[in-house]
């Protein structure tokens, strides 16, 4: 989908491109892509890199157009990852400035693209606009990381009660989910200090403070996704123990009650055999044994249970 807005604000959409203007392409069609190309000169190779979803963040400037490529953070579903990161594009070209990005993502929503809540007006600060895309960046991957250990927490309550590999192979998802966030957020880290070094003349006051935020913003984001990655890769050290023990446990019950069933098949047997055994021509040889067996079986279960057995 590809939409025009006539500033950075994201209010007021016009049909055709003019300078200063704003497009925001989201998981383009191959129309679209053409479009970019012949209508706004941006070269293949570019638009390749920002689809690409192992690209790295980076900076570029070049004679006719400058490029940011960040890794934002998305809601996914594949191989039950809940979470992975894709590329951003910020492209200047022509007077225009191109963002790109293969999928739908909370970061430049479809339904509401201004990062600009309160100002229901036309703003045209190229290099606020960029900073608060990363500002907003770290905002989310924070807000997700919030929902990671949510999850994480679901997960190990699970898992105190598993014998299973299910909520371990779940738990390893999420670490997946932090090793995703981690390197993503280390390249943009890279981006933003090559920002403010090459950008430093040029930025106001007001977006000085504002590249600070979304660098601490980022740093915060960075510094979470390590702690929660290494008190998870600790937990499924754990847990694996636990399921293990947990197993463990099963097991042991199992042969407890197999031990105590073995008593009364095994006075069974001993009676039932076709050999005088003195009982025979009794009425009541049935009861007895039968009553004997309940006793052993009993005796059995006392003495499994003063040892904790059973």
């Amino acid at each position: 989908m590809l939409k025009i807005f006539k500033s950075f604000g994201g209010y007021v959409e016009i049909p055709q491109a003019e300078k200063g203007c704003w497009i925001n392409v989201i998981q383009p069609s191959a129309i679209e892509i053409q479009k970019l190309q012949e209508e706004f000169n941006v070269p293949e190779d570019i638009i390749r890199d920002i689809l690409d979803m192992d690209e790295r963040p980076r900076y570029e400037i070049d004679d006719e157009w400058s490029l940011i490529i960040l890794r934002i953070p998305v809601e996914s579903s594949q191989n039950g990852v809940p979470f992975n990161t894709l590329p951003l594009g910020i492209i200047r070209i022509n007077g225009v400035t191109i963002t790109l990005c293969s999928t739908p993502n909370e970061v430049l929503p479809l339904g509401q693209t201004a990062l600009y809540r309160g100002q229901n007006q036309l703003i045209h600060d190229e290099l606020n606009f960029i900073i608060k895309l990363f500002l907003r960046s770290g905002s989310t991957y924070l807000r997700y990381l919030k929902q990671i250990n949510q999850q994480t927490t679901q997960i190990e309550d699970e898992l105190e009660r598993s014998i299973q590999n299910k909520e371990l192979n779940k738990l390893l998802k999420m670490e997946k989910c932090l090793v995703y966030f981690i390197t993503s957020l280390k390249a943009n880290e890279i981006v933003l200090a090559k920002m403010r070094n090459n950008l430093k003349r040029n930025l106001t006051e007001i977006n000085e403070d504002l590249l600070e935020d979304a660098i601490i913003e980022n740093k915060q984001a960075l510094e979470m996704s390590q702690i929660y990655s290494d008190i998870q890769s600790g937990m499924m050290d754990a847990f694996a123990s636990v399921i293990s023990n947990n197993l463990n446990v099963v097991m042991k019950q199992l042969a407890s009650i197999s031990i105590i069933l073995m008593i009364p098949t095994l006075i069974a047997s001993l009676y039932g055999m076709n050999v005088p055994n003195h009982l025979e021509n009794y009425s009541w040889a049935f009861p007895v044994v039968i009553v004997i067996s309940i006793i052993m079986s009993g005796l059995g279960v006392f003495i499994f249970r003063k040892r904790d057995l059973f």
